[in-house]
This record gives structure tokens, C-alpha cells and sequence, in this order.
């Protein structure tokens, strides 16, 4: 089966200092791609690589076979990154704050069914709080719930989504992913702690 995302030597600079080179990786229809890395290895770095946010330094990254960098918008109406930081508005309320990131990536989505997806994500009866007033948790399941939202995007890249989430939370994330990865699409997270998905078949490692 032919990949669906590929690095082909790929290395990453920053400040002066390479913070890794000669990166080859293909990841397949259904698959998850793990990072793992001390700190300052170049995890995020790497994730803004896929999204086509960084350029690699040498090398390529191909989706469909073709590089990221040839395919542009088209590539990002294709993929979902979500970076390790919440990123809301502090004066917008949690429903709010859903609608404008799934706007702001592309996705049209009814303000009925962002609140359905907040509740999933267990914030039921604080989809219309100020996100000043949510815990470090129920920020993040805020931003995560977009993900919910994303079934026809076939990339999720994700930076540390399981950070600051309770036994429920990443219970619900985890079920996210494995669906993700059960319709064909390809997952690509970084994570420091043991996850429910570390035994799931066909996952791919990448360490930095």
C-alpha cells in the first residue's frame, strides 16, 4: 500500500544549531505516527514541518505522493494541527472559541453541533463560560474538541494532546484517534507520557 505521508531526508536547523537530519518515514491509510524526543530535540519543530508551517532545512515531506510544498491550500484543507498550547480567547466563551478555530481551519460547523461535540468532550453546561474561567483540562478538551468536529480532514497532527487531560478526557481522546485511524486517516502526535494507543497495531515510532 502506497504511503500516504512520507520524509525523505529530512532536517531541521534552527538558530544555527540542526536539531536532526536524514529523517525517512512513511506512514500508511490507518496509521499513527508517535515523535518521541528529549526537550529541544525538535518535536514541534517537526510538526510544523508537516503542516507545511516550517520548511525543512534538506529534504521532503510528500502527501499522496506529492511534496507539501507543491500542493499548498490543497494540503491544508486536508489536515488538522493542533499545537501543545490551548490558544483561545479569554473573552470568548467555549463554544465560541470552537466555532472560530474550526473557521479559521475551514470547516463550517453549526453552533448546535459545536456545543454537541463540548459535551462529548465532557464540558456539559460550560460551552457558554468565559474560557477565563476553565481549568488548564477544560481548555484544553475546548480546542481538542474540534477534532470531533474533523472526520473529513485524513491528517490530524497533534503536539502533547494528551497534556493536563484526567483519566475520562484521555479515555475520550483516545477513542477519537482510534476512529481517526479506523476511517483510513493518519494521526501524527508527540507525547511523554504511556498511552492507551501504545500497543495499537501498524503504529509507526519517530525518535529524534
Amino acid at each position: 500500500m502506497a504511503p500516504l505521508l512520507e520524509l525523505r531526508a529530512v532536517a531541521c536547523v534552527r538558530g544555527g544549531r540542526t536539531l536532526f537530519t536524514g529523517l525517512d518515514c512513511a506512514v500508511a491509510a490507518g496509521q499513527l505516527l508517535r515523535v518521541q524526543g528529549a526537550n529541544g530535540a525538535g518535536k514541534t519543530s517537526l510538526l510544523r514541518m508537516l503542516c507545511g508551517l516550517l520548511p525543512p532545512a534538506q529534504g521532503r515531506i510528500l502527501w499522496r505522493g506529492e511534496s507539501i510544498a507543491d500542493l499548498a491550500e490543497d494540503f491544508g484543507r486536508e489536515l488538522v494541527y493542533l499545537g501543545h498550547a490551548a490558544a483561545l480567547k479569554d473573552d470568548l466563551n467555549a463554544t465560541e472559541n470552537l466555532l472560530i478555530a474550526c473557521q479559521l481551519g475551514g470547516l463550517a460547523v453549526a453552533p448546535a453541533a459545536a456545543r454537541a461535540a463540548l459535551q462529548h468532550a465532557g464540558l456539559s453546561g460550560r460551552d457558554r463560560v468565559p474560557a477565563r474561567q476553565l481549568s488548564q483540562g477544560q481548555r484544553r478538551r475546548v480546542a481538542l474538541a474540534r477534532l470531533a468536529l474533523a472526520a473529513a480532514a485524513p491528517l490530524w497532527v497533534l503536539d502533547e494532546p494528551f497534556n493536563a487531560l484526567d483519566t475520562a478526557a484521555a479515555a475520550w481522546l483516545g477513542g477519537l484517534v482510534t476512529q481517526q485511524l479506523g476511517r483510513g486517516g493518519v494521526v501524527v502526535l508527540t507525547s511523554h507520557q504511556p498511552l492507551a494507543l501504545d500497543g495499537l497495531a501498524g503504529q509507526v515510532e519517530l525518535l529524534l
